[in-house]
């Protein structure tokens, strides 16, 4: 099981240096389907308690302890300009007296003397880590650290801060064999299974934590560390998942809204079953474009790879590793390399191979999305992923709701729809614990002007997201800027304007007009 929203240092180190555009991301996209489930904003909105009106001293005056970073897992330590601290929140937001848990900070000061403040960063996901991700795009972004100090953080629930693995490596392994477009009753059983069996793991590696790390709880989070870090306001660029943790911010605390940059943007109007179908509907249409660009017809070329994935769940194919290519890890190994233009060779490559019969190709790009290093280590990005998104999300789509919602799927696409499907049923089915809302809440009259950057080839976060969040933020405060490009995210992927538009509005407070076009 599989929710593709994320833009995390995995995916960083594989597509970039190409731009700043989770989560994992989490859950996927929303856009604006009529079906059952995707249509309008719901009236169930975010129900959680609001944040108390005074904080304890001991949180709102801590001194955060800034040291040089220390290697995590298999990462070295970021270079000289990277110092590290930990900042103490709440665990329950609705008791901010009792238990702390630690979140892990990293920051590299501005370098020169007009400072504006801090810029906080979120990667998406949801459970992108903050610490790890943020060392790779100080070459990019040298013009906003002159006056910004560039400030980044694991979320609750993310690595270092308080990270959830909810299964062994080897665990992790055997799953892959799972099903994830079952075909029989005993495969729908065995595929339902494995997600209580997760929701199970979740539960004894988190504990109390697993009911504390909602959207909600970080932006909370992310309010205490504007006021430790000594900003009047809040700044900050959020990316993929990172954009609906920045609306949900703004809806929370509209009068604290500084400089918001939200790039590759998620729809809030959606609900669960609108994530799944405006991703589909978003690779799809990357796929459609990838298509083209090497000289076939769409609608021909998503038959064929169909075709190959059909037979892949027949018989899953063999790889250099002694490892099966199946059907789910192929379809992971397609939707990598759709996050960016740059990889599209390796896609072509990829399938050339497992038509001859060899998943090697694909295998080693679904090895990529899942964080799988070669002596078989799995990182965590998608556990912390799942649990984040199956708190937000209310709704649980039974197996029969979706196999009614099937053929829509398949309608969207032939190649994703079964699997995007599918994919609502088993993300949180038997979760442990309820979900909070259907769709957030964003709406954010009175905050100031905040930037919202679409690009018209997103797989991930399709286009239209970024028009449904600015009417869902409200009259003049959601300012629309447009890149006609491919992959996930805009800035710093070779647009010059949208590069100098979103300089200009962080750098000067220079707001573009509404509807802007970068071509």
């Amino acid at each position: 099981m599989m929710r593709f929203l994320r833009w995390t240092a995995a995916l960083a180190a594989g597509l970039l240096l190409a731009g700043c555009g989770g989560s994992s991301g989490g859950g996927g996209n929303r856009d604006e389907g009529k079906a059952v489930g995707s249509a309008a904003p719901s009236p169930l909105r975010s129900a959680t308690a609001p944040t108390p009106a005074v904080l304890p001293a001991s949180l709102t005056s801590q001194r955060l302890d800034w040291h040089r970073c220390e290697a995590t897992g298999t990462s070295s330590p970021p270079g000289d300009a990277w110092r590290c601290a930990t900042l103490k929140v709440p665990l329950d937001w609705s008791r901010p007296d009792g238990r702390t848990i630690g979140l892990a900070l990293v920051r590299a000061r501005a370098t020169g003397g007009d400072r504006i403040g801090s810029l906080l960063f979120n990667f998406g996901g949801p459970g992108g880590s903050g610490v790890s991700t943020m060392p790779y795009f100080e070459p990019s972004l040298s013009s906003l650290r002159e006056r910004y100090d560039l400030v980044s953080w694991d979320p609750r629930g993310v690595g270092a801060s308080e990270g959830v693995r909810c299964r062994g490596d080897r665990a992790i392994q055997a799953a892959e064999a799972v099903d994830a477009t079952p075909d029989t009753p005993a495969e729908e059983k065995a595929y339902l299974q494995d997600a209580t069996d997760f929701g199970k793991g979740c539960r004894k590696a988190a504990g109390p934590l697993l009911a504390h790390v909602s959207t909600t709880d970080t932006a909370r989070d992310m309010d205490l560390m504007r006021q430790v870090l000594g900003d009047d306001r809040l700044h900050y660029f959020g990316i993929s998942y990172g954009t609906e943790l920045g609306g949900v911010y703004a809806h929370l605390f509209p009068g604290r809204v500084g400089r918001l940059v939200l790039d590759a943007v998620v729809d809030p109007a959606a609900d669960t079953v609108g994530h799944a179908e405006n991703q589909a509907r978003g690779f799809q249409r990357a796929l459609d474009d990838y298509l083209r660009s090497t000289g076939q017809d769409p609608a021909q070329g998503s038959r064929k790879v169909a075709g190959l994935l059909a037979r892949i769940d027949a018989e899953p194919l063999p790889t250099s590793s002694g490892r099966k290519l199946t059907q789910s890890l192929a379809t992971t190994g397609i939707i990598l390399p759709l996050y960016s233009e740059s990889t599209w060779p390796r896609l072509t490559d990829a399938l050339k191979s497992a038509e001859r019969g060899d998943g090697s190709g694909l295998l080693a790009l679904a090895d990529e999305y899942n964080d799988r290093d070669a002596s078989g280590r799995y990182g965590t990005t998608t556990h912390s992923q799942r649990v984040i998104s199956c708190l937000d999300d209310r709704q649980r789509p039974t197996l029969a709701h979706t196999k009614r919602r099937l053929a829509e799927f398949r309608r969207i696409s032939p190649v994703f729809g079964d699997f995007l499907g599918w994919d609502t049923a088993g993300w949180c089915h038997d979760w442990p614990v309820p979900g909070q809302y259907d769709t957030p809440e964003v709406s954010a009259p009175g905050a100031a002007p905040i930037l919202l950057v679409g690009n018209t080839g997103d797989p991930a976060t399709p286009y239209e997201g970024a028009r449904r969040m600015a009417d869902e933020l409200g009259r003049r405060v959601g300012v629309e800027l447009t890149w006609k490009g491919e992959g996930h995210g805009a800035y710093g992927n070779g647009s010059d304007c949208v590069d100098s538009t979103v300089d200009a509005y962080l750098l000067n407070g220079t707001v573009p007009k509404d509807g802007k076009v970068c071509s």
